[in-house]
């Protein structure tokens, strides 16, 4: 018994076995994991929708573009580390695995200071900036302000986590999200339904639900005894693991600026289209979210798996498990197009009674249906060519189809359908601008994957000490 329970909440070796069979058993928790997480954000805009109404919908919705930018320090940390602790594991390199695990600490600590206290004062600056609708303006600030004040939860889950993962451990971090899921819709209903707080509630209750679920991170990492060494000396950053870590990390983080940065200026043609829009947008995000969830659980799950295989020198089981990981990323996919496809008017009823918000929403879900069987094969081989230590290619597919063609084809799109009735251009250059993008991104994936180059940069330097 202890020792089934030992194979389910520890470390998973994926350096051995069958390729599907540890996938499936890597990405099951990872995908309930990442369900639980949009869950958080689905479950703010239910509330919000039913009990505040479509304006505070909206202001939740247009917070999304400032917030992702912000994120980018953590997105380099979590990318570089996920690589770092995936190959030291699979290459039994303790000392390395434990450095790599304190320097990653630390720097999200660093991170977390500098946009607590830089976070808040630029919100209104760029809210005028982006041309926020006046009548869910202080909305929006108010919630962002909270958010960026108690961002250190989300930081340090984000962060340990992705270390967690790396060490094949995908389990535990999907109990702590479970827990602080339900923290999070307890207090929503409680700040939101009961207090009156409106948006602000939400964000409290964010707040408080991903600071529970990065205590249980850290003291999960720190009871690791046996598989890594965190203490005082760990956590003193040295610089051949910052240099790692900043070389592997800042495309990722690039790639997400970038995208954030794109989507900022595609937020700023959105908000032309009104807060009716915005409101529409964000719900329809909310259920992209879920779609899109399959997509990055695969990818995740094949940046460990390829990472614990090149630091054990198993490349043949990187060509095997990439080939699994596709058809599983495929099928679960399909199943949520269909599902979008046959239940997208459903799905809106959610979040809004509005008649006209939810024919709009259910007919941009079928604009973008089709490119979430794009995005698996993109997120996978991504993440695989990630795993292996090559995170420059995805970052140069990331600015080809973000700021090529994503949002060029976006303003031009609304640009050329303007009429007398829609002066700013049909609302449907917005989704279809990202289908578009998607299908171009998984065809560059596929070439450049087939390629090889990653292979170039695959396994780190070794520890010049004895491994442990």
């Amino acid at each position: 018994m202890a020792g089934r329970l030992k194979n389910l909440f520890g470390t998973l070796d994926m350096t051995e076995g069958n390729p599907y069979s540890k996938l499936i058993r890597f990405s099951v928790p990872l995908l309930i994991g990442n369900f639980a997480q949009q869950l958080y954000n689905t479950v703010d805009s239910i509330i919000v929708g039913k009990y505040v109404g479509d304006g505070a919908l909206a202001a939740v919705g247009a917070s999304g573009p400032l917030l992702n930018l912000l994120l980018v320090l953590f997105i380099g940390i979590s990318t570089g580390a996920n690589i770092m602790v995936a190959q030291y594991f699979g290459a039994k390199e303790r000392q390395s695995l434990s450095k790599t695990v304190g320097t990653s600490i630390t720097l999200t600590l660093l991170c977390s200071l500098f946009i607590m206290l830089f976070g808040p004062p630029i919100v209104r600056p760029f809210l005028s900036l982006v041309g926020t609708p006046d009548d869910i303006f202080e909305m929006t600030a108010a919630y962002l302000i909270i958010i960026f004040a108690g961002i250190i939860g989300m930081a340090f889950y984000n962060i340990l986590s992705g270390v967690l993962r790396g060490m094949g451990d995908s389990v535990m971090p999907l109990v702590f999200l479970i827990i602080a899921c339900g923290i999070n819709i307890v207090l929503d209903l409680l700040f939101v339904a009961v207090f009156n707080w409106g948006v602000v509630g939400v964000a409290w209750a964010t707040v408080i639900a991903q600071l529970v679920s990065a205590v249980l991170c850290i003291v999960r990492v720190a009871l690791m005894r046996d598989t890594v060494d965190v203490n005082r000396k760990m956590l003193r950053p040295e610089k051949q693991y910052v240099s790692q870590l900043v070389r592997l990390g800042l495309p990722s983080g690039a790639s997400q600026a970038i995208f954030s940065t794109a989507a900022i200026l595609v937020q700023n043609l959105t908000n032309t289209f009104g807060s009716f829009f915005i409101a529409c947008n964000t719900v329809v995000m909310r259920v992209d979210g879920f779609a899109v969830m399959p997509c990055f659980t695969f990818g995740n799950a094949m940046t460990s798996y390829v990472g614990q295989n090149i630091g054990a020198g198993r490349m043949d089981r990187v060509r095997d498990g990439t080939k699994a990981c596709i058809k599983l990323a495929l099928a679960v996919s399909i199943t949520l197009v269909v599902c979008i496809l046959c239940f997208g008017p459903n799905l809106m009823h959610l979040f809004t009674d509005t008649a006209e918000l939810v024919a709009m929403g259910a007919r941009q879900m079928r604009i973008l249906a089709l490119g979430y069987i794009a995005m698996s094969i993109t997120q996978t081989l991504s993440g695989a060519m990630r795993g292996a230590g090559d995170t420059v290619t995805p970052m140069w597919i990331s600015v080809i189809t973000t700021i090529v063609i994503r949002m060029p084809l976006a303003y031009g799109l609304a640009y050329l359908t303007r009429s007398p009735a829609n002066p700013h251009g049909a609302w449907e250059s917005i989704p279809g601008s990202l289908l578009i993008a998607w299908v171009i991104g998984a065809t560059l994936n596929t070439i450049l994957y087939k390629k090889g180059v990653w292979k170039k940069r695959a396994r780190l330097p070794k520890e010049n000490t004895a491994s442990v």
